[in-house]
């Protein structure tokens, strides 16, 4: 259950008689309606008000069912909402109170003061989310502005009339209100303040208001609508028990919610958190057990040389790239000093071929619109890169910097807030200046680097330089230690972190 769900379960079964006990000492409330009912009769016969022709009484019948007597003498029978303690009563909202709409003198700008004869006036800005209080305003009116709007005092109600219509709030200040509010008052012969706000604030109040404006184009409420709703009466003395009752078990759902809170915020971080766990076991040789038939991982490295060796020879790799770089264990620039014996800690530099991209002058259009994908740090998807949005042509591949990455390269973000974030391509691309692309030596699995970038991605977040927009080098990047295992225990790397986040993925969000 939510914390939502709580405070609506409390105030439901508040609504409904049920949070506290009945008292057979207190006064039904059908006494106090009875005398309210003979005040207005007093009142009428007195001429200081007038009858309401469309006052109603509701009342059980004999059938134990309920029935609305209306002004002309007709009787219906009416659904109640649900069954209430025998010395509580169903009412219309509208015989027990006074609701009004506010106005709005126009152009409003032309009211709008700052002098201290100004009046205040109050706007749904004026409010607190989750607020129950409006204690000060942001503007004021000039007070020929009252001719066009509606004056309300301290302790009146207000409800919005539309957006997140039905939201009750009690007014603390004096002022004029729109024709966004609706006020109520007038309310205190049969319901204390407090039972008022959370009647109002209840499902008995909500569910009735959507099935009001149920089918509506513009789903507001007006003063017709709010006097119509059926409202629950207890009697004075439990509804100060009902109050009472809130007041100690809201707090407790405040807690609740806290402890909600972390709890949504531990699931929701989990399987992140998971990942990241399965990634360092696996680059720390932890995830899979080694096989001591496993090709020895200096095999692997005479087969990275003679590929090196054999790439310098067409042309496509630099004297300088053929240094190679073994970090041997121990050694206080590996981020992972306890990998198993037969691993070997080298560098990124030495297990691929490593280029940054270049973007093609954006004055010349014969450079774009082409054939050749074109890949920006945002299409990076830390998988598989299967669309790209932008294009170049062949002469933006011959006339600039750019170049073409093959099938499989490995890609990774250099700039700004998508530093780290990864890429593995499933058809050539070219790349803008952002991103750096890998193509690993074939005994190099293309997965494994992927998996291992992705496990020190906050390594290179972290070291990132620069101001506006902080960024890593390429250099930085071929420089990183990286833990190398057998070609044939990265592959069953690879499969156990597959098959391991696929699991996450059926975790329930």
């Amino acid at each position: 259950m939510t914390p939502e769900q709580l405070k609506a379960s409390i105030l439901q079964r508040a609504m409904e008689g049920k949070l506290v006990s009945q008292d057979p000492d207190d006064e039904p409330a059908s006494e106090l309606l009875k005398r309210i009912k003979a005040e207005k009769e007093k009142l009428i016969k007195e001429g200081k008000i007038k009858r309401d022709k469309n006052e109603t009484e509701i009342f059980r019948g004999d059938d134990g069912l309920h029935y609305e007597k209306f002004g002309d003498g007709t009787v219906k029978q009416v659904d109640i909402p649900f069954e209430i303690p025998e010395s509580w009563e169903w009412v219309r909202f509208s015989e027990v109170s006074t609701i009004v709409r506010g106005g709005s003198p126009r152009p409003i700008r032309e009211f709008i003061t700052e002098a201290d004869d100004g009046i205040n006036w109050i706007k749904i800005g004026d409010t607190n989310i989750g607020g129950k209080f409006i204690n000060s305003t942001k503007e004021k009116i000039k007070p020929t502005g009252l001719k066009k709007t509606r004056y309300v005092t301290k302790g009146t109600f207000l409800l919005t009339n539309s957006m997140s219509f039905g939201r009750p709030y009690i007014l603390n200040v004096d002022g004029a209100i729109h024709d966004g509010w609706l006020a109520i008052s007038n309310y205190e012969e049969v319901f204390s303040r407090d039972f008022l706000y959370y009647l109002l604030s209840s499902k008995v109040a909500y569910h009735q208001f959507l099935e009001l404006i149920s089918g509506a184009v513009v789903k507001n409420l007006n003063s017709d609508k709010v006097a119509s709703l059926l409202v629950p009466v207890p009697p004075k003395k439990e509804q100060e028990r009902i109050v009472s009752a809130v007041f100690i078990g809201l707090p407790k759902v405040e807690d609740y919610q806290k402890l909600h809170d972390r709890l949504e915020k531990i699931n929701k971080e989990f399987p992140e958190k998971l990942r990241k766990s399965i990634l360092q076991y696996a680059m720390q040789g932890k995830l899979v057990p080694q096989n001591p038939n496993d090709e020895p991982v200096e095999v692997l490295l005479e087969k990275i040389r003679q590929e090196k060796q054999k790439l310098y020879e067409e042309g496509k790799l630099k004297k300088k790239d053929l240094e190679e770089s073994i970090i041997y264990k121990g050694d206080d620039n590996s981020y992972y000093e306890n990998i198993p014996e037969t691993w070997v800690s080298t560098t990124l530099g030495n297990i691929g071929v490593w280029g940054a991209g270049a973007t093609p002058s954006r004055s010349n259009p014969k450079y774009y619109g082409g054939s050749i994908p074109w890949l920006k740090t945002g299409d990076l998807t830390d998988g598989y890169i299967t669309e790209i949005p932008e294009y170049i042509t062949e002469l933006a591949l011959e006339k600039t910097s750019v170049k073409l990455n093959p099938t499989n390269s490995v890609l990774i973000a250099m700039y700004g807030a998508t530093i780290g974030k990864l890429g593995i391509l499933t058809f050539p691309v070219a790349t803008n200046q952002a991103c750096c692309a890998c193509q690993p030596i074939p005994p190099v699995n293309n997965w494994f680097l992927f998996y291992y970038l992705m496990s020190i991605r906050r390594h290179f977040i972290d070291s990132a330089e620069g101001g506006a927009q902080p960024n890593i080098s390429r250099i930085k990047i071929v420089n990183t230690p990286f833990p190398m295992p057998s070609y044939t225990e990265q592959a069953r790397i690879v499969s156990q972190v597959e098959k391991s986040f696929d699991l996450i993925n059926l975790l329930p969000e």
